[in-house]
């Protein structure tokens, strides 16, 4: 079993997949569901959905298991190798086990499996920078009402829960001028867009809330007072309420500060997704307690500040319960993965399966 899911997660992940470029990925894995069986459509987004009929099971209810095919950067020209039965990179870029490592054990529990219930099947794109094919899905094409997101790291934890997510987009406009000749006739927008960052709170707010500024971008030449910049912010929370009032906080905040240096801002704040969490009680968290207990793993429930397309599936009504993949590092050039946790994530699947048809 576990030489051919090796293999075949090697071949995956030296198919470039970043975000936005996963098309060629995505027709590999149309292809591979179709040998299954599966009926495959790739809806108008680009993300693929699939339908598998029962297997050595009939009138039990249908499942929904989702993946994601795009992977951060650097992720073109991955090369595999392992040591010491943990695959990992060469080293100059990331393994993609988040989130390939996922779709290789969902692939070979599909394969070995002696029973399952109905299937339905997701991969998304663009996961990784904003959940945008979960959000541009095509729900209609989807009937499950429960199912399990593999996308978390660690196998002894189940996801919950996940944070209300706003973006913010700020436009700062000063005014140019010649930052030797007559800089009083400027008005710098660097310097607008740094008053206003330096008053926002930022970093962990509390154990559940959080607030960052990732990215700023402005100027053109050494000498000339700046009069464009624009910078990008964001915060989350796992109180929906708490996030909301943060991000009216921040626009607040930055709308102050920047006209205060006389300069003009415009603003954009969206709420990209929800705050949810499911009961420790539901279906899907007790299969999944029960599947990992028979692989010899006690999980415990957890809350995370990050986002997982879960959060979208559990907006949009469908019961998902993130399990873990056995991926470490994720994100980096030292990411990595145990081939033993890769099988238990296989065994924990088999489980799933066999429980949904009790």
């Amino acid at each position: 079993m576990s030489e051919r899911m090796i293999e075949q997660f090697m071949e995956m992940v030296r198919i470039p997949s970043e975000s936005g470029n996963e098309a060629e990925f995505i027709s590999y894995l149309e292809n591979e569901y179709k040998k299954l069986g599966a009926a495959v459509v790739i809806d108008s987004y680009g993300n693929l959905i699939g339908k598998l009929p029962a297997k050595g099971s009939e009138g039990k209810e249908t499942i929904l298991l989702s993946c994601h095919a795009d992977t951060v950067k650097p992720g073109i020209g991955i090369e595999p190798i392992i040591e010491n039965g943990i695959i990992r990179s060469k080293g100059e870029t990331i393994l993609a086990a988040d989130d390939k490592a996922g779709i290789a054990e969902m692939l070979e529990a599909l394969r070995t499996a002696t029973i399952h219930p109905p299937i339905e099947i997701a991969i998304s794109r663009q996961e990784e920078v904003g959940l945008h094919g979960v959000k541009n899905m095509d729900f209609t094409l989807l009937s499950a009402r429960k199912g399990f997101l593999l996308d978390n790291d660690t196998l002894d934890t189940i996801v919950i829960g996940g944070p209300s997510y706003f973006t913010i987009d700020v436009d700062i406009t000063g005014r140019a001028a010649h930052a030797g000749m007559e800089p009083e006739k400027g008005i710098n927008a660097i310097q607008a867009a740094a008053r206003a960052i330096s008053a926002l709170r930022l970093g962990r707010l509390d154990h559940e809330t959080t607030a960052n500024v990732g990215v700023i971008e402005g100027g053109m030449i050494r000498n000339g007072v700046p009069d464009k910049v624009k910078f990008l912010a964001e915060c989350r929370s796992l109180n929906h309420e708490k996030a909301a009032a943060l991000a009216q906080e921040m626009e607040k905040t930055i709308y102050r500060e920047v006209k205060n240096y006389g300069a003009k801002v415009g603003i954009q704040v969206n709420n990209l997704c929800k705050a949810v969490d499911i009961p420790n009680d539901s279906v899907t968290v007790k299969i999944a307690t029960k599947a990992l207990k028979s692989v010899g793993i006690d999980a415990q429930t957890t809350f995370i500040t990050g986002f997982t397309d879960a959060s979208i599936y559990n907006n949009k009504g469908i019961e998902m319960a993130v399990v873990g993949i056995g991926a470490q590092l994720e994100h980096s050039c030292q990411e990595q993965i145990n081939i033993s946790d890769m099988e238990k994530a296989v065994g924990m699947l088999l489980e799933i399966f066999r429980l949904c048809c009790e």
